[in-house]
């Protein structure tokens, strides 16, 4: 106590914090009254990482707290107790404490928080002056068609359908719009719709109003953020265009020898000339001799052939203009990075991140000191009004225009370009990106006349604008006229690319910029992208290259939408309990093997046991789902969960669904496994399906829901009525090996779960949705496809499922790669599709089109896709995709064909597939030999 008395006494683990329980207690003791009014207190501990921790939030249990010594402290607050409250929500919310960005000495933090604060401030203060209806409209926007009044047809065919809609009273989620409708449709399952008192909907609305009213109405107390041998090499960069000749150091030799032996550094190039964007990239790298062989002479003089090698040490960059548009003067400090990537070929890192290492106590620091040129500071310029008009008559831009965005422009390409500017913005305005890297940025008259076409260049469509946030585009009126160009994007396709936008994050080398007020502001707007936003940001805080920018945007959306906060705290509570579980049953499996079955038993039923308990239950109960937060998981069906038997035990949780009649929804969480090249796979497959539809041609793809939630963690859907090949092979025969063979295992199973119309159906669902993964499977280079990762639902619908080896990168054994076909088409797949009929009947032919339509639509969109595995890239996320993955989807789109070779090519992969097909069985059968024991 304040009073320096200690209370002792025992309480649950899993007891709340109570300040009521305390004064109880504490009026037992003397110097009472000296502690005044209880509102005025508030508890404190030092938690596991060793840092004194403000305990606003009294609904935290003590086991979620996690105190490091079994002691609170009881402290004064020091403003108004619902800000502390709400700060303290946020710092356990986004996984960062805000006093770790309270500690942070840097003007541009201070700068860019007090600016958000003001904007949720202000955001918070129009929803509180928004009707129930308003608010409604703008948190939980209609998901609506296009053209609403189309008719509904079942999605297979044209025909128009009968809609059967089941209606639930309250309590339950509202899942609005004809999207929905026709989603169900398609999938063959009821609409569930609710139907809401507008009592209960009121009551929704005060609630949130009041969680807003309980921090916005008071004014805090706080007063507001001010505003105001080694060699080493530095190079000046634009992007990835190195702009002059880099600085080298001479080499020192001394362990003491910290000092650039020329103390100025020059670079050939003027002041005026440098880009906005201009990076200063630093290296250190030791240089050794090493001796490759001895030589003879003439003379039968032995000479030492010494090679010099060059071992890389550290880098950082930063960037030459501050946030403000000033030119850096003055005395800074560097800490490097010390980890590389793989595929780089120069010593300097231009596309990596400008953060400095944030542990300090082991990085290498570059002490930069940069000189005052003028006796005032010297800003970059605005835009320019002035316009520059130039006409030119050339026509020989076509060619140039129509490659695709790897392709090289050679300099006489780029000066063509650059010369026929307004031509391209009349005739070509998707070529900006082309225009771009044609500009010499060194030179600051075209710099200039940039600025004047980007005011007159026309909006482009936001698919196409994607590609101008790519690294190379590093201009920061560029990126503003590509966010600009997003403002127009729906809140669903904004949906589909936002995996994409919050890793470009990484490259904006200021915290506030155009993309991150654009993202905010439409997180605000939608709840759905909020929260996707959220997850997105949030698994990542643990990287220290974003740490810091992440949980920035991660105060600046929560503050400016308080009631969101509690659900998503809910959320992240979840998460932590399972992944409680799952460290529980990782222990309890590490046991003798010879009792390994005895073990299985014990360690689910402690998973049984502790799922069981309150603490669990009621954060595991009554949340949205990180994957869809439409669903409302109720409560936990302990029985039916499980865990399954793979290295790392993933999670198998089945949750009770009120809205489907009693049945069951469940999800998978992983604890230890990398889930994002799943997620990105996954979008990629819900991009085609878009792309498809969009074509008219719909190849039922099931792209379920996977998420990324924190380091090496994250959930995925179970899709309901599905089994593995390997399983319904199972079904018919006790050997594996021989199931492998039995062709018509598949049909049966189907013949099994549909009758009559039925069973037509469920054959032409597997049809198209084996069109649609093989394409998919091709393009994208899907490898270590075998029948334990290749599902079927009891409708008839194929999908693959584990995403770890994508675009080519598959596993070899002795050396040899294990991927012989470029898709899977197996015997089985084939008879299913024919209906078990022989021979290449109607059916197999309808099939064989639904594929090369498939593929020419998605080659037509292939920049698109090239953009968005790009865009990942600047991310400087090599495990995820490099260079080499986009040209390999590159070639296996064909592009730089013609739409004659490519659909050549792809018939023939197409028809080595088939020959292959026997082959494949076979290796089906060996995986399923090494995984039946009893073969």
């Amino acid at each position: 106590l304040p009073t320096y008395l200690f209370i002792n006494w025992f309480i649950s683990v899993h007891q709340r914090l109570s300040f009521q329980l305390l004064w109880k207690q504490a009026q037992m003791f003397p110097l009472f009254p000296a502690l005044g009014e209880m509102e005025s207190h508030m508890f404190e501990c030092v938690n596991q990482a060793a840092v004194h921790e403000e305990l606003e939030d009294e609904t935290r249990r003590l086991c979620d707290v996690r105190p490091f010594l079994p002691v609170l402290k009881l402290v004064t607050r020091n403003c108004g107790r619902a800000e502390r409250l709400l700060d303290s929500k946020i710092g356990v919310l986004i996984g960062k404490g805000l006093h770790e960005l309270d500690a942070i000495n840097d003007q541009e933090v201070k700068d860019f928080r007090s600016k958000m604060f003001r904007i949720s401030e202000e955001r918070m203060q129009q929803v509180q002056m928004m009707t129930c209806t308003e608010w409604l409209q703008a948190c939980f926007s209609p998901q609506l068609e296009p053209a609403a009044s189309a008719i509904i047809s079942d999605g297979v065919s044209d025909r128009p359908t009968d809609l059967k809609v089941t209606i639930h009273f309250d309590q339950s989620q509202v899942r609005p719009g004809i999207s929905y409708i026709r989603s169900c449709l398609q999938a063959k399952e009821s609409p569930h719709l609710t139907l809401v008192h507008t009592r209960t909907i009121q009551a929704m609305f005060d609630k949130e109003i009041s969680a807003i009213g309980s921090v916005v109405s008071r004014k805090t107390s706080n007063p507001p953020l001010p505003l105001p041998p080694k060699r080493r090499v530095a190079g000046l960069f634009h992007g990835t265009e190195l702009l002059c000749k880099p600085s080298v150091s001479s080499e020192s030799n001394f362990r003491s020898d910290h000092t650039w032996k020329d103390s100025t550094l020059e670079f050939d190039i003027s002041v005026c000339d440098l880009p906005r964007m201009t990076r200063l990239c630093f290296a250190i790298y030791a240089v050794m001799d090493k001796v490759k062989k001895q030589k003879s002479t003439k003379n039968s003089i032995k000479l030492l052939d010494c090679i010099r090698y060059h071992y890389p040490i550290a880098w950082v960059n930063t960037m030459v203009f501050d946030y403000k548009g000033q030119l850096k003067t003055g005395d800074i400090i560097l800490h490097c990075w010390s980890s590389f990537p793989d595929e780089l070929e120069e010593m300097l890192n231009p596309i990596g991140t400008i953060q400095t290492n944030p542990y300090t106590e082991n990085a290498t620091a570059l002490h930069i000191h940069f000189p005052e040129y003028l006796s005032h500071p010297i800003i970059f310029p605005p835009f320019d009004k002035v316009r520059h008009p130039v006409v030119h008559d050339e026509e020989e831009l076509k060619e140039i225009m129509e490659r695709d965005p790897l392709s090289q422009l050679c300099e006489n390409e780029k000066d063509l370009i650059w010369t026929l500017r307004y031509d391209c913005r009349e005739n070509f305005p998707q070529s900006l990106p082309k225009l771009l890297l044609s500009v010499k940025w060194s030179k600051h008259e075209d710099m200039a006349q940039l600025q004047v076409l980007l005011q007159i260049w026309p909006k482009l469509s936001p698919r196409d604008a994607l590609e101008l946030l790519d690294f190379n585009y590093p201009d920061q009126y560029v990126r503003e006229y590509a966010v600009g160009c997003l403002r127009d994007i729906s809140d669903e396709e904004l949906l589909q690319y936002l995996l994409q936008l919050v890793q470009v994050l990484r490259y904006e080398p200021y915290y506030d910029c155009a993309l991150t007020h654009f993202l905010i502001e439409r997180a605000h707007g939608n709840r759905v992208i909020g929260h996707f936003l959220f997850w997105h940001l949030r698994s990542e805080i643990h990287m220290p290259a974003v740490s810091v920018q992440f949980a920035l945007i991660l105060e600046a959306y929560c503050r400016g939408s308080i009631p969101h906060i509690e659900v998503l705290k809910k959320q992240v509570e979840a998460l932590s309990k399972l992944k409680s579980v799952n460290e529980l049953i990782k222990l309890g499996t590490i046991k003798n093997a010879r009792s390994k079955t005895k073990e299985a038993m014990l360690t689910k039923e402690a998973m049984m046991t502790c799922l069981r308990q309150s603490g669990y239950s009621e954060t595991l109960s009554d949340l949205h789902s990180p994957l869809n937060p439409s669903i409302q998981l109720s409560g936990i069906n302990v029985e039916r969960c499980r865990y399954m038997d793979s290295k790392m035990k993933p999670l198998w949780i089945v949750y009770n669904n009120k809205l489907l009649g009693g049945d069951t929804l469940g999800i998978i969480f992983k604890n230890g496994d990398d889930l994002r090249q799943d997620m990105l796979t996954l979008q990629i497959l819900r991009l085609m399906d878009l792309l498809w539809k969009e074509a008219n041609l719909d190849l039922r793809v099931v792209p379920y829901g996977c998420l990324a939630t924190g380091d090496r963690a994250g959930l995925i859907e179970v899709v309901s009525s599905a089994e593995t090949i390997a399983n319904i092979q199972l079904t018919s025969s006790n050997v594996a090996a021989a199931a492998a063979f039995n062709k018509d295992a598949l049909l049966n199973w189907l013949k099994e779960r549909n009758s009559g119309d039925a069973l037509e159906r469920a054959i032409e669902e597997f049809t198209l949705s084996c069109a649609g993964y093989c394409v998919a499977t091709y393009v994208l280079g899907i490898g270590d496809r075998h029948s334990d990762n290749i599902m079927v639902r009891s409708t008839g619908q194929l999908f693959h499922i584990d995403f770890g080896h994508i675009l080519g990168n598959f596993k070899s054994k002795f050396g040899i790669k294990r991927e012989r076909v470029p898709f899977i088409l197996t015997h089985d797949f084939i008879h299913v599709i024919q209906q078990g009929k022989t021979g290449y009947t109607e059916k197999f032919c309808n099939f064989r089109q639904n594929c090369e339509d498939a593929y020419l639509i998605l080659r037509k969109n292939g920049n698109l896709f090239i953009t968005l595995f790009a865009l990942m890239l600047t991310a400087g996320l090599p495990e995820l995709t490099s260079v080499k993955d986009i040209q390999y989807l590159k070639d296996s789109l064909a592009l730089g064909k013609s739409d004659d070779e490519a659909l050549k090519q792809f018939r023939q992969k197409f028809d080595e597939a088939l020959r292959e097909s026997w082959t494949t069985k076979v290796n089906w059968m060996a995986h399923n030999v090494a995984k039946d024991n009893r073969s």
